[in-house]
Formats: structure tokens, sequence, C-alpha cells
């Protein structure tokens, strides 16, 4: 039974993950709640039926009671027993269906799918965003927004249609029942609903900017420990713990002061509602007593009236807190719905064919980019690379080289031109088919914190057991795999390497992306300092590999140390963003150009990035 109400939400149901969420709070919640409005609309009518059902309990009070008041202990069965036993049954049967029902609707139902399919919705949408967003911002503070959204919106909802209804019906019960004996009596009960809702009025705002202060600066110190932790290694190489935990404390310092200024508010209101909640029994006592005494109000409607006073008293300060907490919440959405609710910077063209490779042409159609400045790293590039073509991009550290291959793989639009591959425009293509065309091994090399195994098959998940092996082979990453042991006791392909791949040194760890292109054999092979981390007895093994890997393949290679590349079809020499020079690296050598220069100020070793080498 469990299971089958368990099934009624899909968290992973297919939604429009192109489409950007509203940029206000009620919608930007509607819009993950509309898919499962039906079983919200159930858990209100359901709530309704508790609520009422409890407050009825207290009437039933008053009139036991008065039924113990008229009649005489001889005769409370003979007279009565079989109404006692219908409403005993009632409260036997009733009361926990109606309990259960609920609490299979909210927490079978509602409270884990809905929650967890907002942050499947949300973690999705943001997977979209292109590669500057993610740069941005910290990686804790944008996970820890997607994870807190799911909870919030959901808690809003809930809290609304079933805690806020549950006490609205309570005191809407009480003041029916006061305004049926005498309007005086419902007089203290009205006015002290006019002072609470005026309470509210007064509290719902102020604790919205300061639960969202709380939020903000929540998120800025989780952002902060995540970047400590994630950069671990940095902050031991230069032993900057102290100012580490300085960055920390002034952060903890600032959610501390901005969580203290919300429960100042809370403090403050919390004494206003003791002294209403006060004046409302004495009040409401008082006038009992005194209507009871001349007769205008029996014994059951004094006691069912001071009972139903006394729960909205126990509750009004429980719903002073659920209120806060739905603030809170609305802060934590707030703040969540800022950050997500962004368009994508980089989207497909309605309708976006695949890219079909056939050959494994890349043409730079007179490519301009600028990164939003002015002037400088694209200018005006025009460039042809054959199919099958080997090319070498060639410059000083910031020339565009590695700007050039980013926007081959769109990850960031052009500002004007076009790139094509086998005439195809990649802005007119999707994403996905055009990365999946492309292998690339970067300079920043960056594992998944998974197995070995997964991390080579990353670009080819359907790979079988011995290609993985015979990619790592080639890659020679095999015989080092075999050794390693993660601190679970999982070795070989099984080990995990740590978030980024921290646990393995920086050679293997460019040995494991090496052995993840080859596996995912790409008809356009990208090298960007592919080998930089690897010592000379390696990278002399590798590039026997790469080189049965290139073949057939058009391949864009970028290297600091020109030796790597000297063999390649063709030599792109780039300055500020253009092209200066082309050729193969005996002509480059003969004319005596920038290639030269640069060629010339390696003894073995690896490229300047001086400005002066240029010249």
């Amino acid at each position: 039974m469990f299971h089958w109400f368990e099934k009624q939400i899909d968290p992973f149901a297919p939604f429009d993950e192109s489409r950007t969420p509203p940029n206000t709070v009620g919608r930007f919640a509607w819009s993950y709640l509309k898919p499962v409005r039906f079983w919200f609309v159930l858990l209100f009518v359901i709530a309704l039926l508790v609520g009422l059902f409890e407050a009825s309990l207290y009437l039933l009070i008053g009139w036991l009671v008065d039924l113990l008041t008229r009649s005489s202990p001889e005769r409370i069965w003979s007279d009565h027993g079989n109404t006692l036993l219908l409403v005993g049954a009632a409260i036997l049967l009733v009361r926990p269906v109606l309990h259960f029902v609920h609490g299979l609707v909210s927490n079978q139902i509602i409270v884990p799918q809905t929650t967890n399919m907002i942050r499947w919705r949300t973690h999705v949408y943001t997977l979209g965003h292109a590669l500057g967003y993610f740069q941005a911002d910290f990686a804790g503070r944008l996970s820890n927004r997607i994870m807190q959204a799911g909870g919030a919106i959901r808690s809003i909802a809930v809290t609304v249609l079933d805690t806020l209804l549950y006490v609205a019906i309570f005191a809407l019960t009480a003041l029916g029942v006061f305004s049926s004996v005498s309007p005086w009596l419902a007089l203290p009960m009205g006015l002290w609903i006019l002072g609470y809702m005026a309470l509210l009025y007064y509290f719902v705002p102020r604790a919205k900017v300061r639960s969202l202060a709380v939020a903000n600066t929540r998120s800025a110190l989780v952002g902060r420990v995540v970047d400590s932790y994630t950069n671990i290694l940095t902050v031991k190489l230069f032993a900057r713990a102290a100012e580490e935990r300085s960055a920390v404390s002034e952060a903890l310092a600032s959610n501390t002061k901005a969580f203290l200024d919300s429960l100042r508010l809370n403090t403050g209101v919390a004494g206003i509602l003791a002294f209403m909640n006060s004046a409302l029994l004495v009040a409401t006592g008082g006038l009992a007593v005194s209507l009871w005494s001349r007769g205008l109000m029996t014994s059951g409607e004094t006691a069912a009236g001071l009972a139903l006073v006394m729960r909205i008293l126990a509750m009004s300060g429980w719903v002073m807190h659920t209120v806060r907490d739905v603030f809170e919440n609305i802060g934590v959405v707030q703040e969540s719905m800022e950050t997500i609710a962004r368009p994508h910077g980089i989207v497909d063209a309605p309708d976006a064919p695949q890219l079909e490779v056939t050959q494994g042409e890349v043409r730079f159609d007179h490519v301009s980019f600028h990164y939003g400045r002015e002037d400088g790293v694209i200018e005006d590039l025009s460039l042809t690379i054959r199919a099958g073509e080997k090319v070498g991009l060639v410059g000083t550290s910031g020339a565009g080289k590695t700007t050039i291959t980013s926007l081959l793989l769109r990850l960031h639009d052009l500002e004007s031109g076009r790139i094509l591959i086998d005439g195809q425009d990649i802005a007119r293509v999707r994403q996905d088919s055009l990365r999946a065309s492309i292998a690339m091994v970067t300079q920043d090399t960056s594992l998944l914190h998974r197995s070995i195994r997964d991390n080579i098959a990353y670009g080819r998940p359907d790979a079988r057991e011995r290609e993985i092996e015979q990619a790592a082979r080639l890659a020679h990453a095999h015989d080092f795999i075999m050794e390693l042991e993660d601190h679970r006791g999982r070795r070989g392909y099984d080990a995990h390497v740590g978030e980024r791949g921290v646990k393995l040194s920086g050679g293997q760890r460019q040995r494991i992306a090496i052995a993840r292109v080859i596996l995912k054999d790409a008809p356009i092979l990208v090298l960007d300092e592919a080998t930089s981390a690897l010592d000379s007895e390696v990278e002399g093994a590798i590039q026997e590999s790469l080189s049965t890997l290139m073949a057939g393949k058009t391949v864009i290679a970028i290297a600091h140390r020109l030796s790597t590349i000297a063999a390649l079809d063709r030599l792109i020499v780039i300055d500020q963003g253009r092209i200066v020079e082309e050729g193969s690296h005996a002509e480059l050598l003969r004319r005596g150009g920038l290639y030269a220069r640069l060629w010339r100020r390696q003894s073995g070793g690896f490229l300047g990035a001086e400005k002066t080498a240029a010249n």
C-alpha cells in the first residue's frame, strides 16, 4: 500500500528543461508546485476535515458536560447509552482514519517526492547554464541554494495549506460558539483575532527581510567553507590556515549578526503575543463565569469555550513560529530564485539538429570574441582546418589559443563571425551533439570523485571493461591504476580518486584524461597542453599512443613546449588574437619570424609568457 502511494509523484518526470523559471517568489514557487497541484488540493481537503473533526471534539466536551449535568448516574446509560457509544465509535474509527490518510498524503506522496522533484528540476536547469555562470560563483553556494530551494518551497505550501488552516478552523469555531451564546463573549476572541492579524502584519514583512539576510549570509558561509576545503592543498602549501579561519569567522560573524537580528524580532513579538493571550484568557474566563452565573450559559458551553481558548493560546505561539519559518523559507526561495532564475547564456536554436561529422573540416569564418570587452582576445580570425589535418596553435600565454578551442566547443557564443564543422554552423546545432563529436584533454585536468573506471568511461558510458583497460594501457595508466587503493579499500579501477582527482598526481590525472579521450574516440581531437604534467619518459611513450589516436582525425593541439607539436602538419602562430604566421615547422624557422624567435627562446623548456617574447 505504501509503495502505491509513493509512486504517485515521479520526481524525474519530463519537463521543459530550457524554460527560465519566473523571477517573483510566488510565481517561482508555483512553477514547481503546479505539476503536483492535485495532491496539494487533496491535502487541503483532508486537513480541512481533520481540523473540523478536532475542533468538534471540544464541542463534544461541552455536550458531554451538559449531558452529565442533566442526567443522573443511574439513568445515563439507559437514556443516552446508544448516543454515547455512537460518539465513541466515531472518535475511535473516524479520527484515526483521517489522521492516517493525512499522513499518507503528506509523508508518502508530497513531502519527499515534491522536495526532490524541485531539487531535480532546479539542478537540471542550472546544469544548462554557460561555463561563465559557474566560474562566477562558489560551487558550494550554488549547490546549497539548489538543495534548500526544494525543501523551502514544499515547506511553504504544506504549512499554509495544512498548519495555518488547522489553526484558523479552531479560531473560527471558538468565535462561532461564543457568538451563539452572547456577542459580548465573542468580543474578546474577535479583538484577539484582529490583534493577532495586526501583529502578523507588523511581523511578516520584517521577518521576510531579516530571513533573506540570514539566508544570504548562510550561503556565503557555506561558500567560504567549501572554497577552503576544495583548495585545501593551496591552503596547506602557503600556510594560510589562519587566514582561512579568519575568512570563515568573518562569514560566521555576519551570519550570527543576521540571525540575532531576526531572533530579536521574534522575541519582541513573542512578548506581545504572551500579553494578548493572557488578556484573552482572563476576559473570556471572566465573561463566561458572569454569563453562567446569570443562567445565560451552560456549564458545558463554558467548559467547551474555555477549552477552545486554551487550545488556541497553546497554538498561537506555535503558529507565530510557523509563520516565522514560512518567511524564513520565503527568504531561502528568494535567494535561490535570484541565483537559479536566470536565462541560459548559451541556448540551442529552436528545433536545432544534431551535428553530423562526416569529414571533420573545421572553419573559423571572421570570428571575433572579446569576453564582453571592447577589443582584444580574438579579432576577425579566419582559419580553415582541413579534414584529418593536424594543426598546432602557437603563441605566448594570453594570445588566445585556449579561447579558440573554447569557442569551437561553444563554451561561449561568438560576438561576430561563424564556426563551421563540415559546413554546419555550430551555433545552429545541438550543443550536446557538438561536444560529443569533440574529444579534449585540457591543461587543467579535473576528475570526478568517482571510480577510475567511471572517469575513463565518462565520454562513453557503455564501454566494456576490456575497452576501458585498453584505453588505460595506451595512456600508460594501467600499471599505476592497479596499485591504487582508496580509504574504503577499493582497489584498481574501482578506487575513487577524490574531489577533482586530488588523490592522484598531476601526471596520473593527465594520463586518466588521455585514456578518457582515447576511449571516447571522437572525430575531432583537441589537445590543450595534453602532456604538460608528464615527465619526459612517460611523455615520449604516450606520444606514440597519441600518434595512433590522431590517425584519421582532425586535430588541434596547443603546447608551450614547441618540440611536442613541431611534427604536426601545420602550425598556426597566434598573437593578440590574430594569425600572424602559419606553415610547417621547417617553413616557419626559415622565415625567421615570431615562431623562429619563440623556438630560439626555448632550450628544451617552455614558451615564455613575457610580452617581450613576441618582439
